[in-house]
C-alpha cells in the first residue's frame, strides 16, 4: 500500500511541475535556463554518483559506463540531427522548429521517469526504509522533471495539447516502472550501463539543445542565475533529501 501512496505522489508532483510550466510558458526562456542546470545537475550529483558507488560494489570495469555514456550522447545527437537535417538550401528556411526533437526529448524524460519508478520498488525490495529514502528524492526531483517534459515540447513548436498529454506519459511512468518491479529484478551491471547510457541523453538535452535555447533570444544574467540555481536545487535535494 506505501509504494502505492508513494507512486502516486510521483504523478502528482510530475503533473505540478508541467503545470507550472504551462502557466509560466511566457517566460519559457527562464524555465528552460533553469532546466538545463537541472539536467546537469541529475548527471554530476545523482546518476554518476550511483554508477560509482555501484562499481566500487560490483568491480564492473567503468570503461563500459563511459562507452554507454557516448553511445547515449551520439545517439539522441543523431536522431536530433536526422530529423532536423535538411539536403539542401538551408539558408533558405526560415526560423523554424522541430517538434519532432521535442517528442523525442520527452520521451527519453519518460524513460528515465519510468526508472526512477523501477528505484522505488527495488528500493522497498531491498527494504521500506530504503524504499522510503529513494521516494522522498524521486518525488523532489520529478516536479522539474514535469517542467521539463512541457518545456521542451513547447520549445520546439509542440501544441500545448501535445505538450499536455506527454506531460501525462512522464507522470504515469514512475508509477508504471515501481509497478513493474513486482515482476523482476534488474542487475547491477545492466543498472550500470543504463545509467551509464541515460546521462550521455541527459548532457546532451542540456547542454546542446535546452541551454542554447535559452539564450538564443533572451540571453540575460537571469537566465545563467536561474542556470546556477537548478544546479543548487538538486544538489541539495541529493544531498540532504
Amino acid at each position: 500500500m506505501t509504494i502505492i501512496l508513494l507512486a502516486i505522489a510521483t504523478f502528482v508532483s510530475t503533473l505540478l511541475g508541467g503545470f507550472f510550466s504551462l502557466k509560466n510558458k511566457d517566460s519559457l526562456h527562464l524555465i528552460m535556463g533553469f532546466t538545463a542546470g537541472v539536467l546537469l545537475a541529475v548527471v554530476a550529483f545523482d546518476i554518476f554518483p550511483e554508477i560509482i558507488n555501484e562499481i566500487i560494489r560490483t568491480g564492473y570495469n567503468p570503461l563500459y559506463a563511459m562507452i554507454a555514456l557516448v553511445v547515449g550522447f551520439l545517439l539522441f545527437h543523431i536522431l536530433e540531427k536526422s530529423i532536423v537535417m535538411h539536403h539542401s538550401h538551408e539558408d533558405e528556411y526560415a526560423d523554424h522548429k522541430h517538434p519532432h526533437v521535442g517528442v523525442a526529448s520527452a520521451l527519453a524524460l519518460a524513460g528515465h521517469s519510468f526508472m526512477d519508478g523501477v528505484g522505488i520498488g527495488l528500493g522497498f525490495q531491498v527494504s521500506p526504509a530504503v524504499g522510503i529514502l529513494v521516494a522522498v528524492a524521486v518525488i523532489a526531483h520529478d516536479f522539474t522533471d514535469g517542467m521539463n517534459t512541457i518545456t521542451l515540447m513547447l520549445t520546439h513548436k509542440n501544441t500545448t495539447a501535445k505538450a499536455r498529454w506527454f506531460l501525462l506519459v512522464d507522470a504515469l511512468a514512475p508509477v508504471l516502472g515501481a509497478a513493474s518491479t513486482l515482476f523482476f529484478t534488474v542487475s547491477s551491471n545492466f543498472l550500470i550501463l543504463y545509467l551509464g547510457f541515460f546521462a550521455g541523453f541527459l548532457l546532451y538535452i542540456g547542454a546542446s539543445d535546452i541551454l542554447p535555447e535559452a539564450h538564443s533570444k533572451h540571453s540575460s544574467w537571469k537566465t545563467v542565475v536561474l542556470t546556477v540555481l537548478g544546479v543548487v536545487f538538486i544538489f541539495v535535494i541529493t544531498r540532504f533529501v
